[in-house]
């Protein structure tokens, strides 16, 4: 099978490969999908990071633990490697709009190599059968850790480790509030998602940011908050300038 080629894995029993990429939504009526395999998947993949981390970096508390795992087994990274992979090419489903939304994705990464931060959609879906393919693997060799990483480690590439983590940006909501605090400004997100599919963010009750996007709320919030951080410098240009213009009228 050539998803067995992908994976560089031959599978003994090959009807769990095949359930690991079938979608609920192919045959409804007999409840063959991937999702108990992706269950497996999950924690399985969630198990190797926590074990190679672990081993990896000595001194490294639980939270960066935690945050490092999350980054390299996240929706988006994993629907990533999903389509750097070609996984998605044979997941069986009867979705019109996931051949849509995945087409989408492939396009919208190329403005992001290593991760959007919450400014794109990541199917569900390819997260999923990258899991299901994990636990697939898993439950094929009698539940072997060693097999599941050895196949999945290079496949994950490139995996996120802690000096890739530190340069990553950071979440633009995150940022925003973060950057208001410091400045002690004011900060307000206003939802007209269900009117128009917009979040707006004001700043010192003025409008810096707008987000738009219909399929999900919190990627057009998400995208009120970047766009207020790259217009941010003006409203903390005017305070200044307004502070100065304070300054002199008392002097």
């Amino acid at each position: 099978m050539k998803s067995e080629e992908i994976l560089g894995y031959k599978f003994n029993n090959k009807r769990l490969l095949e359930e690991a990429l079938t979608d609920s939504s192919y045959q409804p009526e007999k409840r063959f999908s991937y999702e108990r395999l992706e269950y497996v998947g999950d924690s399985v993949l969630n198990l190797l990071f926590t074990k190679e981390q672990f081993s990896m970096y000595p001194d490294l508390n639980p939270g960066a633990l935690t945050r490092l795992r999350s980054a390299n087994v996240n929706t988006e990274k994993l629907a990533r490697v999903a389509i750097k992979l070609g996984l998605h090419r044979y997941l069986r489903h009867k979705k019109p709009i996931l051949g849509e939304q995945i087409r989408e994705f492939s396009a919208a990464i190329l403005d992001y190599p290593l991760h959007s931060n919450g400014l794109i959609e990541a199917p569900k879906a390819l997260a999923d059968i990258v899991e299901s393919t994990a636990g697939a693997v898993f439950i094929d060799s009698n539940s072997s850790i060693d097999t599941a990483w050895k196949v999945f480690r290079p496949l994950l590439e490139p995996i996120i480790d802690m000096e890739t983590l530190e340069t990553l940006e950071m979440h633009p909501v995150i940022e925003l509030y973060e950057v208001c605090q410091k400045m002690n400004l004011t900060v307000k997100f206003v939802d007209l998602w269900k009117e128009n599919t917009t979040v707006n963010v004001f700043v010192q009750d003025k409008l810096v940011g707008i987000g738009t996007y219909g399929r999900k709320k919190e990627i057009a919030h998400n995208r009120a908050a970047k766009d207020a951080l790259n217009n941010i410098g003006k409203i903390l240009m005017k305070k200044d300038s307004d502070a100065a213009h304070q300054n002199n009228h008392v002097n």
